[in-house]
């Protein structure tokens, strides 16, 4: 598969990116990597130029609910984007630890998966990446 590797807007960490890159590889997919503070509208031009199988977007800092969100959304106003499968996952809020609630609202704004920043969600990001669910399927 190809695969948008990328960091969210407010989110400056590389290593978080270099590790996930790195995996990814090593399993076969070839992958995109964006880098760290990536926009929005940035992320949205990067999928519609690559025409990438999946996008994942990873976040250390602790914002990765807020800037997911976001650009979930950017991905998912544009008809040929829609049906692109987004996994995020890191540390995706302050509290050091996914609250459900905001994991729904990723969910509702298009996400396909959301994943914390434990082990085992390694292995649901490969479960993911193997058979992707579809927005709208």
């Amino acid at each position: 598969m190809k695969i948008i590797l990328s960091g969210i807007a407010s989110d400056s960490h590389t290593w978080n990116l270099v590790y996930l890159g790195l995996f990814l590889e090593e399993r076969g997919h070839d992958v995109v990597a964006l880098g760290p503070c990536v926009s929005p509208r940035l992320l949205t031009a990067a999928c519609r130029r690559h025409a990438p199988d999946a996008v994942v977007l990873s976040s250390v800092n602790g914002h990765g609910y807020r800037d997911a969100l976001a650009a979930v959304r950017a991905l998912r106003a544009g008809p040929e984007l829609a049906a692109l499968p987004v996994a995020v996952g890191g540390k995706l809020g302050t509290a050091g630890h996914s609250r459900e609630a905001e994991a729904a609202r990723l969910r509702a704004a298009g996400c396909d998966a959301v994943l914390g920043d434990g082990a085992g969600d390694l292995d649901a990001l490969c479960a993911f990446l193997a058979a992707p669910a579809r927005v709208g399927a």
